[in-house]
């Protein structure tokens, strides 16, 4: 019998976040320093707010800090479990957002067969942790939310328009690798994954960082097909 997560294309697929996980455990607070205004990801948040029943479970992927996510999700009454690369970050979410669940993961982790089952969501957000992925493994990340939503259930997703693949840039004082689309390839990716975009925004914004270039910040609103 063939392992699920194969379905995916995982299987032989070599996956080596440490250089990733070690930089953001090194940043910590300072990402938020960094980017004092998150407009787009709280607007997207009152999205799920405004869309969902009060109690219903929400999994923030790349939760960082959880600020200004996870802790805004959960003051409405919703259910948030989050999950992010770094051990920094998670100890930083679990003290911002107390009534959060959080998870040292990364987000192959909870592919179909992976070594983490989490569940089902009514809704996922996405905030530019699917910019740390090279090219060939975002649709199988867009592949595997899928697989975590409810037949009904919300995805909110942002990106930064560019048109690179797995490339290193200074971030706050490391380097980071990240990947990144042009807006119509971006829109193919995710309707190709299994969602419907409902609704785009985008936000011309400068970080308050002089190692982080100003940057064109995407928002998609997406229902999961069937």
């Amino acid at each position: 019998m063939s392992d699920p997560a194969d379905k995916l294309g995982y299987g032989s697929m070599e996956i080596d976040r440490a250089g990733q996980a070690e930089a953001f455990d090194a940043i910590g607070d300072h990402y938020d320093e960094a980017f004092p205004h998150k407009e787009g990801q709280v607007a997207s948040a009152e999205w799920l707010i405004a869309s969902l029943p009060t109690g219903s479970r929400v999994l923030d992927l790349g939760c960082g800090t959880g600020v200004p996510t996870a802790r805004r999700l959960a003051q409405a009454g919703l259910r948030v479990v989050g999950v992010d690369l770094s051990d920094k970050m998670v100890a930083l979410a679990r003290r911002n957002v107390p009534t959060g669940v959080f998870h040292q993961a990364d987000i192959a982790d909870l592919r179909p067969g992976g070594p983490r089952d989490l569940g089902r969501f009514d809704a996922v957000t996405a905030f530019f942790a699917l910019l740390m992925l090279p090219r060939a493994e975002i649709p199988l990340a867009l592949r595997t939310v899928h697989h975590l939503l409810s037949p009904h259930g919300l995805f909110a997703l942002s990106m930064v328009e560019a048109d690179v693949d797995d490339f290193s840039i200074p971030f706050i004082g490391r380097t980071i690798r990240v990947s990144g689309y042009l807006r119509e390839e971006l829109r193919e990716v995710v309707e190709a994954t299994g969602f419907e975009i409902v609704a785009e925004t985008s936000y011309t914004y400068a970080p308050a960082t002089v190692d982080v270039q100003p940057e064109v910040q995407i928002f998609l609103r997406c229902g999961r097909r069937a």
